[in-house]
């Protein structure tokens, strides 16, 4: 049944973004917190001869403590603390030994709470590759599904990425696919159509235009650049950047029908998502896209794969970037307004 399988297919896509979301959190923890013990055991290193004072008081009073400053530091901790108890120390060094405790004990939590966020990590990733698996098998059998209810012709699909090499801009491309290609004509069609309120649903539940902040954002990340932010060749944004975890999930934003899949110029892969009233969903920049020319596909549904790294020309840094482009009448639009307040405030910052 295409409702409930649909239905699985947003639920698994929320539940690898949640744990998705939880990766990138965690992984920027333990940067904070990988940096934050660097600069303790710099500033410990900067304050040996303290140190040494402490041990040597100890020896004096007869005990044995451990030298180990940065590889142990409960145990230097401890001596510390004993030669500040015991009274070892001059009072003009018990300030600075005060100071010295202070830092050791900061990177003994640091240590622990990094030791935790391991572990953490370590059943995320599990978590992670059990639902990249369950989704995988969902989006395979839909579509198989797809094929069997009539999918788009290789002959469609041949139509249209010839349409992609020969136009020259996203307007034209998609002028030409929603009068030329039969798929992508009958979704044009569709669009036009009164909305259905059910997971089997063919039509959005919805006018685009009333889901304004309500849409979720399309994938798992950190928001990179904004609409209208210039674009550092003398332009300005025409969409939104987000930079994510490698192979991360992507969802459909919307409700909407396929009218493109493919290559397309500086874009790398393009995918184009018709949500009725005029408006299109552009997204680029993933590795793979799952869905098919024609194909409707529901708010929250997996339709692509992020890679390794930045697929779409002017991506700078070695993370994969997802690019996504709101667009009305052909005239691109800020996308900001349409997220839901949760995903909008997520990526803040």
């Amino acid at each position: 049944d295409r409702g409930k399988l649909a239905q699985l297919l947003v639920e698994a896509t929320t539940r690898i973004r949640a744990v998705e979301q939880q990766l990138i959190d965690v992984e920027a923890r333990m940067t904070l917190l990988d940096r934050s013990g660097a600069d303790i055991r710099a500033s410990l290193m900067s304050r040996r001869a303290v140190l040494a004072e402490v041990l040597a008081a100890l020896v004096r009073m007869g005990r044995n403590p451990p030298p180990a400053l940065l590889m142990r530091p409960d145990d230097a901790l401890d001596a510390v603390r004993s030669a500040i108890l015991l009274g070892a120390l001059l009072p003009e060094m018990r300030v600075e030994a005060e100071t010295l405790a202070a830092d050791l004990a900061e990177l003994s939590r640091v240590r622990t709470e990094l030791a935790t966020a391991r572990d953490s990590l370590t059943a995320l990733r599990r978590a992670l590759e059990e639902d990249r698996l369950r989704i995988s098998t969902l989006v395979s059998e839909r579509q198989r599904l797809q094929a069997e209810a009539g999918a788009a012709q290789p002959a469609d699909k041949a139509q249209a990425e010839t349409l992609a090499k020969t136009s020259g801009d996203v307007h034209d491309l998609v002028t030409k696919l929603e009068t030329e290609v039969a798929p992508a004509a009958k979704a044009a069609d569709a669009a036009k159509l009164a909305a259905l309120s059910n997971p089997g649903r063919l039509a959005p539940a919805m006018p685009f235009i009333q889901a304004k902040g309500l849409l979720p954002l399309p994938v798992a990340g950190v928001r990179l650049k904004d609409f209208g932010v210039a674009d550092g060749v003398g332009g300005n944004e025409k969409g939104m950047t987000f930079a994510t975890r490698s192979g991360a999930q992507v969802a459909s934003p919307t409700d909407g029908w396929v009218v493109y899949a493919g290559p397309f110029r500086s874009y790398g892969q393009l995918l184009i998502i018709n949500a009725g009233g005029g408006y299109h969903i552009l997204m680029a920049g993933m590795e793979r896209i799952t869905v098919d020319l024609g194909q409707f596909v529901l708010t929250g549904e997996p339709v692509a794969v992020m890679g390794n790294g930045p697929r779409a020309a002017g991506a700078a840094s070695g993370q994969p970037h997802l690019y996504v482009e709101f667009r009305k009448d052909g005239i691109s639009i800020d996308p900001a307004p349409w997220w839901a307040a949760t995903d909008s405030q997520k990526v803040r910052g």
